[in-house]
């Protein structure tokens, strides 16, 4: 169901493929301004019935010389809309235009310094600016009409722009967080140049979730895949609201979890949400079917694939259910590379998103699929969740099959629990747990190396530690951690986890890494 006093007036992006696209949409909607997403070859009716005041073009990994490479659709210039070319967006823009794109002596990936003249797109901004880039081509003449607004040491057209019909393009990413005034660069375009009001609040979200879902439901039924963290914990809370009694909560112990999660998951439900609960334990059921398993991808399907018929299954017992409801968020769909997001090159599947049986019994519900995780956070403390679901740190669906590289076995598994306590509980008495670290955890290696224990030898697994800054869970750094924390954690993981003789830090941030190890 639209409310046009919403989503009337935002920003239309067109992906091009590109990882950072739903990004793009979080940096607009930082702005308080409804940012929608398309296909870059969607039909035009569809991408301007959002009645946009401005249009954004993703970046991309292709060239605009490839065979069948994505093209800039012609209502995009006779829209007379402001447009603003990100990367291959740029490239794109100029190559319709009658400029002209070639590739670069060097390729640039990674920080750039960039000189930037005076624009209303610049407004605000010092003379010279660090940056994000990430490109082969660059552009080598404008088209008719434009002019250069930014140089780097390797692209005399850094940035362009036609102030005459408020077009625009910059070789860099604004978006990411390794080029730290993007906002004001996006926020100067969505705001001044396009003229867009701050709509985009919380308490929207809230009421457009809550008004989608009542149309899409109906009379129906809902189950509810809870795993305790904040997407499915606020999703719950979010349709209970829309539907209330129709709901009912499955949590499954699939004995992929952290140390005593599956008890304090339903404490913390039955105390603070007040929604039906069923509560599984189907231990033995997934771990028998990851017996000898190591490949990630298939790791993912398993689990995937256990989960609807573990809720086929409960939904027999509870009677007619209709839907079944997913805290499925946007890094989720754009690391699976979903099907409506031509030209993007997967990364990984996400099990409740490219996991799932094709042949399932239930429509998805999904409340949350377009919001990033600080959306998400804002969205629960606004429906009064506490800070104890809220700031939950993520964890990945397929739980510990993930971060247990390796053959899974339940030996393995305790191993993984009680070393990721110790990095749990050792950052809690710190001070660094939230705030320092957004998401922080242990991973099994199948790693052997020799050690010394005693004076005498071992032949035992490696514990890596993973800890990341990141405020948006698209790009992410990972946390300087102070020497004597690590000295701890390592101490307590070698002398208190059984099989365990050596401990080492990642220090890979994303991109080039992801934030999990699988």
């Amino acid at each position: 169901m639209k409310q046009p006093q919403l989503h009337a007036g935002g920003i239309a992006i067109l992906d091009y493929g590109s990882q950072y696209t739903q990004l793009i949409a979080r940096r607009v909607r930082e702005q308080k301004v409804y940012a929608e997403i398309f296909p870059w070859n969607a039909p035009a009716d569809q991408v301007m019935a959002l009645e946009p005041h401005g249009i954004i073009l993703s970046g991309g990994p292709n060239s605009v010389y490839d065979p069948g490479a994505p093209s800039l659709p012609r209502y995009i210039l006779d829209s007379g809309l402001p447009v603003l070319g990100i990367c291959y967006g740029m490239q794109v823009l100029t190559h319709a235009l009658g400029g002209t794109v070639a590739g670069a002596q060097h390729r640039e990936y990674g920080p750039a310094n960039v000189e930037v003249g005076k624009s209303p797109l610049f407004e605000g901004l010092p003379a010279a600016i660090d940056v994000w880039m990430s490109h082969g081509d660059r552009i080598e003449a404008l088209p008719e009409g434009w002019c250069a607004l930014a140089k780097s040491a390797n692209s005399p057209f850094a940035a362009m722009g036609d102030e005459s019909t408020r077009r625009y393009g910059v070789q860099f990413h604004p978006e990411v967080a390794h080029t730290p005034l993007g906002s004001v660069i996006l926020r100067n375009f969505v705001l001044n140049i396009c003229g867009c009001e701050p709509r985009w609040t919380p308490a929207s979200i809230i009421e457009e979730s809550v008004s989608s879902v009542r149309a899409q439901v109906g009379s129906g039924h809902v189950v509810l895949g809870l795993s305790g963290g904040v997407d499915s914990s606020v999703a719950a809370a979010l349709i209970h609201r829309a539907v209330g009694d129709q709901l009912t909560c499955i949590f499954v112990n699939q004995g992929l979890m952290r140390k005593h999660e599956p008890e304090q998951v339903v404490e913390t439900f039955g105390k603070h949400l007040h929604i039906p609960l069923v509560a599984v334990d189907a231990t033995e059921m997934f771990l028998e079917a990851l017996v000898g398993v190591i490949d990630p991808e298939r790791k993912r399907q398993i689990i995937g694939e256990l989960f609807v018929r573990t809720f086929e299954s409960e939904a027999r017992k509870l009677g007619r259910i209709d839907y079944l409801a997913q805290g499925t968020i946007y890094p989720d769909v754009i690391e699976s590379a979903a099907k409506d997001r031509p030209g993007a090159h997967r990364i990984k599947t996400h099990h409740n998103v490219g996991g799932l049986p094709a042949d399932m019994p239930f429509q998805l519900v999904e409340p949350l699929r377009y919001l990033f995780k600080d959306e998400v956070r804002r969205v629960g403390t606004e429906l009064g969740l506490p800070d104890e679901i809220v700031w939950r740190q993520p964890f990945p669906g397929p739980g510990l099959a993930v971060r247990c590289l390796g053959a899974i076995t339940w030996e393995r598994l305790e191993r993984l629990r009680n070393a990721d306590a110790i990095v749990v509980e050792e950052l809690q008495r710190a001070g660094l747990l939230r705030g320092d670290t957004a998401q922080a955890f242990a991973v099994l290696l199948p790693v052997r190396s020799v050690g010394v224990m005693g004076d005498g030898r071992t032949y035992q697994e490696t514990v890596a530690i993973r800890a990341v800054t990141t405020d948006d869970f698209m790009t992410a750094d990972w946390a300087r951690l102070p020497y004597d924390v690590l000295a701890q954690i390592s101490r307590r993981i070698v002398n208190e986890v059984a099989g365990v003789n050596r401990v080492v830090y990642d220090i890979s941030s994303k991109p080039p890494a992801t934030i999990e190890w699988e």
